[in-house]
């Protein structure tokens, strides 16, 4: 991994029946950094990760990682999907989810050894999911079924983790465990990709901020573009978020931002 950038955006554009998605996106990431994703709705946070994986075509440019595009280095990233895309119904127990993530270092015949299983119980131990290890996935809260799927990307031992709104609908002591956990994996030198709506804690949680809307409004760390200015750019006169930006004005003017 001898790359400079971790993450490289290129002349990216996407679109969906004509209308833009993501426009001429150009910027880089370098490693090691815990990066938050931040815009409004229908601003291309998730397609951004597609257009990654490879999930959806873009129209022009590309993303590389460290160098080479996913196809190539599809065992060092890692990716966590929104939780509201997954079909909970399928049966299937946490351990066996778990164990998914080892696919993509299982040889020919895709068999997993006592080692695989040993692997997936330590890192349900690690998400504190030891105890639901034989328990389907239909059963857990959400809170549970997100540190299920930090599990399996856990289990994949990347380098680069995408998470797609890894917060959204869960409770406040999950949240605190997974942060917990994406800051050990930081300090491993794992990069990691989070898309975030709470604009609260991103100075909490987050170095580095991507802030989108279509276009790139911003991408550094987050002392210097996280701004309301940036702000107001990224999410235009919402008036939910004029009290947010508010106060980021005057934690900016005193010093603490």
């Amino acid at each position: 991994m001898h790359d400079e950038h971790a993450f490289l955006v290129e002349q990216l554009t996407v679109t969906y029946e004509k209308n833009a998605v993501l426009w001429d996106l150009n910027f880089t990431v370098p490693p090691g950094k815990m990066v938050g994703i931040i815009g409004p709705n229908g601003a291309g946070k998730s397609t951004l990760f597609k257009a990654a994986l490879g999930i959806v075509k873009p129209i022009s440019g590309k993303v590389l990682f460290f160098g080479k595009p996913f196809k190539e280095i599809r065992s060092k990233v890692a990716y966590v999907p929104q939780r509201s895309s997954v079909d909970w119904d399928f049966p299937i127990t946490v351990l066996d989810l778990v164990l998914m993530g080892r696919y993509p270092r299982l040889g020919l015949f895709k068999r997993f050894r006592p080692a695989d299983k040993q692997a997936a119980l330590n890192v349900l131990e690690r998400v504190g999911m030891q105890d639901f290890a034989h328990r389907q996935i239909k059963q857990l809260s959400g809170g549970q079924q997100q540190r299920t799927f930090l599990a399996r990307a856990l289990l994949q031992e990347a380098d680069i983790y995408l998470l797609d709104e890894p917060f959204a609908g869960i409770d406040m002591a999950s949240e605190k465990q997974i942060i917990d956990i994406l800051n050990q994996l930081r300090l491993e030198g794992k990069t990691l990709f989070i898309v975030h709506h709470n604009l609260a804690t991103l100075d909490q949680y987050f170095d580095w901020v991507i802030m989108l809307n279509t276009c790139l409004i911003a991408n550094g760390p987050v002392a210097e573009v996280f701004h309301p200015e940036n702000v107001m750019r990224s999410y235009g006169k919402n008036v939910v978020l004029l009290d947010e930006v508010a106060k980021l004005s005057e934690q900016h003017l005193s010093g603490d931002l």
